[in-house]
């Protein structure tokens, strides 16, 4: 049940941070979409917003240029009229600004040729009036004030004049428009950068009212789950010592059974192995009988009887010894797992290097004879263990790995280990003849074997390792191919916890 809560806690858990993600991603390209639209607008607003100055800037050199040309006209008629010398000057100050001010209206019109040629008929106009009433100044002002009066009506410079006013209205209408058209585009720029920043915002908070009704819902819902976990961890110390209990109870059932199955097969086989001796005993005479009948009346002795004497009974009982020995070594070996499995576990300071170096120096004789070695691959992890125990399971498989050599090479055997975390793992690698990867669980199993039986055993080594192994809260595998060799891994706790193991 708890397993379960925390199984619901940890896909809503997931789910939740799914979600999030995506409505944070959602946001982000909110944020980038909003980011881009500001940007864009703000690139167009400022191209606007320079197009409309320029407008600007225009038509007032314009208007400026516009109201410079009427003062130097008015400045001369009032000459023309008057003689006095105020309003010649006046008339040549405006005259001055009169050619600097259209080559800003030049400058200013550049990028517009409509413009630029208005500007150029504009100066061509300007040539030909300031052409008339420059003649008109230099009367007047050499005493042919009446003479230059009458010529007023009747030289072009009025109706050049009209002319230049013209075409100015026609370009101040023209950059009228084209103010307009560029104030109606920034408005336009500015609504869009609104809209976009509205969507923008309504996408983040809608965003983020999603992430809080989730998180919301998400806390709420994780608070009454671990309210039910709480709930259930706080029993689960209690079914934990309760199951411990039925498991060691059963593990000691299942000891004290094998132990007494294994008394009491013992028992009968003890007095099979008698009559068999017996047996053998009676054989032995009657065979004796035999020979003095043949001897003394061979008449009497039948093949049936030398057959039975000689041969079928010494095989019988040759099958019975053989068979009872082997069943006395499987009970043995009954016995010795169930004493193991009974021993008080003592843990100690196990320096691994050590222990290996003496189950090596008590096979030496054994490599030798054959040609192996047996290796320690860098530095071996302490363990604080039981020492009969690991020694067990060391010896075992290293021995194995003797007795399963390939006899086409010498033996090699490597062991390495190395800490993972709070635990060891141990690596007994051999280049021996393998394990059937089909066979790679069942060769732990009690009484079965793999591969040729061209050994002597019974099948319980790797069972007892395994049981060990168990015992001191460790795994035992083993990966290995036909012909390759084989590699144990051995998994243990650095340091025993014994109270979690069965007594």
């Amino acid at each position: 049940m708890a397993w379960g809560v925390s199984a619901q806690i940890r896909d809503d858990d997931r789910a939740l941070r799914r979600l999030l993600l995506w409505a944070m991603a959602l946001g982000f390209v909110a944020l980038l979409g909003a980011g881009f639209a500001a940007w864009s607008s703000t690139d167009r607003t400022q191209r606007y917003a320079a197009l409309v100055d320029h407008s600007y800037q225009v038509r007032d050199a314009i208007g400026q240029f516009q109201v410079t040309l009427e003062q130097s006209e008015t400045a001369r008629r009032g000459y023309l009229l008057s003689g006095r010398d105020l309003f010649r000057e006046l008339y040549d100050e405006n005259i001055a600004r009169l050619g600097p001010q259209l080559a800003d209206i030049e400058a200013l019109t550049l990028d517009n040729p409509v413009q630029t040629d208005a500007v150029a008929r504009i100066r061509r106009l300007l040539d030909r009036v300031q052409g008339e009433r420059g003649e008109s100044m230099t009367l007047t002002r050499t005493g042919n004030r009446a003479f230059a009066v009458e010529r007023f009506d009747v030289d072009g410079s009025v109706a050049g004049m009209r002319a230049i006013r013209a075409r100015l209205r026609v370009m101040l209408a023209a950059e009228e428009a084209l103010l307009a058209d560029r104030s109606a585009d920034q408005r336009a720029s500015t609504a869009t950068f609104l809209t976009a920043l509205g969507a923008a915002g309504f996408l983040v908070m809608l965003v983020a009212g999603v992430s809080f009704v989730t998180i919301f819902r998400f806390t709420r819902d994780l608070s009454a789950s671990r309210a039910r976990l709480q709930e259930l961890n706080d029993t689960l110390e209690d079914q934990v010592v309760e199951r411990t209990t039925d498991l060691s109870r059963a593990n000691e059932e299942i000891q004290r059974f094998a132990y007494i199955v294994s008394h009491d097969l013992r028992s009968p086989l003890v007095n099979v192995m008698g009559f068999t001796a017996e047996l053998e005993t009676g054989q032995k005479a009657l065979a004796e009988l035999l020979d003095r009948a043949e001897e003394s009346a061979p008449e009497i002795v039948t093949d049936e009887a030398r057959f039975a004497a000689r041969e079928d009974l010494p095989e019988a009982i040759g099958f019975i010894r053989t068979s009872t020995q082997k069943m006395d070594r499987l009970i043995n070996a009954i016995l010795k797992l169930s004493r193991e499995g009974r021993r008080t576990i003592t843990p100690e300071r196990i320096d691994m290097a050590a222990l290996v170096g003496g189950i090596r120096d008590t096979l030496q004789h054994r490599l030798d004879e054959i040609g192996g070695t047996v290796t320690v691959a860098g530095t071996l992890p302490v363990l604080v263990t039981d020492r009969l125990s690991i020694e067990q399971v060391f010896a075992n498989v290293i021995e194995n790995a003797v007795k399963y050599r390939d006899p086409a090479r010498p033996v090699r055997i490597a062991i390495s280990g190395q800490k993972v975390g709070a635990r060891a793992v141990f690596e007994i690698d051999d280049n021996g003849r393998g394990i059937d990867p089909r066979d790679h669980a069942r060769v732990f199993d009690l009484f079965r074997r793999s591969g040729v039986q061209d050994q002597p055993g019974e099948g319980i080594g790797l069972a007892h390792v395994r049981a060990l192994t168990y015992r001191l809260g460790g795994t035992i595998d083993v990966v290995s191919e036909l012909g390759q060799g084989a590699t144990f891994r051995i998994n243990l706790p650095l340091t025993i916890d014994t109270s979690g193991l069965p007594a």
